[in-house]
């Protein structure tokens, strides 16, 4: 078999979604002729921590791992909960404090491209006895952090080695990325680097069509969509007796659906078997915003905040839930951002709501598996009408969801396309 080094900075312990695709990928790779090794860090600072995912590890995959050194620790001796808040990627878009202004400033400005710089030069330094030892031909680093790209143009400069940048999501075009106070300077520099990996490798494989179009823009280097998917997990469980609605994932504060909250609230006013039914739940980091939006609502006693649940709960959640919540933030640069979760939703067969901007990819991709409906933020008329026509379809014991051909998003079948590309 050939090897493949596959450098990431999420994998078990890490919890949230970002660990899920490689992790699918390397437990994949050896049908297809590939032997993955796992390269990652000895002591990273997980925002998320899934210990359950450590058991989905496959079974004899070599995985090596080095120290590294990240400024998270000195941050948050200014402040602990702010500093996992920011690293979480919960950015507090309304009266942000000065100790938020300033920790994003140093983010941006002095930690480019993000934070896991400083493990860039050891990671090069330490792999290179690694590749001649096994006899590797092909790296693949994957990110964000996108620090991680550095060392794979690091490797690609010193041996006649392969390099696939894996884009899990955009660089300079993601939403958050213009909410870290940049300067003119850091910005043309996050411009440059994210440039030079896109030329110096060898390939470039991103999970949705916008972003292949972006990347074209900057590279004649081959680009190939490859999305995240779902494995076979499931196993068969009754629905909720209540009209759930579920959300999975952080709701962060671009994704507070206020048209959603709206349309909610008018409900519970006018009907009363609704009001009596209803129960929202929200499962991972809310938001203050969103937290304070439900509140002006007057919803706090139908929404239940779930936590961070681990992978296993998420997957069980989602097929007894009544209806499924898929937000994205309504602007111009998310419409390419599909997130993880689409594919567990259509994998658990349960009516998928949709709220995102105009033209969104994700939401196409709900139509196309006929796997339920999309709507604007703003158009609550809509919104109201979709939730009455599931909750009408609930009452009647009727509220059901096919997903036709989802078996292209199935893990094994991902992998497949990964190894040809290879």
């Amino acid at each position: 078999m050939r090897k493949v080094l596959v450098i990431a900075y999420y994998w078990p312990p890490a919890g949230g979604p970002g660990v899920q695709r490689w992790l699918k990928f390397v437990k994949y790779l050896p049908e297809f002729g590939f032997e993955p090794i796992v390269y990652v860090p000895k002591n990273p600072n997980y925002p998320i921590v899934d210990e359950k995912l450590m058991d989905e590890v496959p079974k004899g995959v070599k995985i090596i791992k080095q120290p590294i050194k990240e400024p998270y620790g000195l941050a948050s001796l200014l402040s602990k909960k702010k500093t996992k808040t920011i690293s979480s990627g919960i950015i507090r878009e309304k009266d942000p404090s000065f100790l938020e202004k300033l920790l994003l400033w140093i983010r941006g400005n002095f930690f480019i491209p993000d934070a896991r710089k400083f493990w860039v030069k050891p990671s090069i330094s330490f792999l290179a006895k690694l590749i001649a030892d096994e006899g590797i031909q092909t790296i693949i680093t994957t990110g964000p952090p996108h620090s991680l790209h550095m060392i794979g143009m690091g490797l690609k400069k010193k041996y006649n080695v392969q390099w696939i940048a894996d884009f899990r999501d955009p660089w300079t075009s993601i939403g958050y990325h213009s909410k870290l106070r940049l300067t003119q300077f850091a910005h043309k520099k996050h411009l440059k680097l994210e440039k030079e990996v896109l030329v110096s490798a060898d390939k470039v494989v991103v999970t949705s069509r916008t972003t292949q179009k972006e990347f074209e823009a900057i590279t004649p280097k081959p680009i190939k969509v490859i999305t995240n998917g779902f494995d076979d997990e499931l196993r068969p469980v009754d629905l909720d007796s209540e009209f759930t609605i579920s959300y999975i994932g952080s709701l962060l504060t671009g994704r507070n659906p206020l048209g959603f909250w709206q349309a909610i609230s008018e409900m519970v006013q006018e009907n009363a078997t609704f009001q009596k039914l209803v129960k929202i739940q929200l499962a991972g980091v809310v938001g203050e915003e969103v937290l304070q939006s439900i509140k002006d609502f007057g919803l706090d006693a139908y929404v239940v905040q779930m936590g961070y649940l681990s992978h296993e709960e998420v997957l069980e959640v989602q097929q007894k839930s009544q209806l499924l919540l898929l937000l994205e933030i309504d602007s111009e640069e998310t419409k390419g951002i599909i997130p993880g979760k689409l594919f567990e939703y259509l994998n658990a067969k349960r009516p998928i709501l949709a709220i995102g901007p105009d033209g969104w990819e994700a939401g196409d991709m709900v139509l196309e598996a006929q796997a339920g409906m999309v709507c604007s933020h703003a158009d609550v008329t809509l919104l109201k009408n979709v939730l009455l026509d599931s909750f009408t379809r609930y009452q009647q014991g009727n509220l059901e969801c096919g997903s036709v051909d989802i078996e292209k998003y199935h893990r094994r079948a991902l992998t497949e396309s990964l190894a040809k590309f290879i």
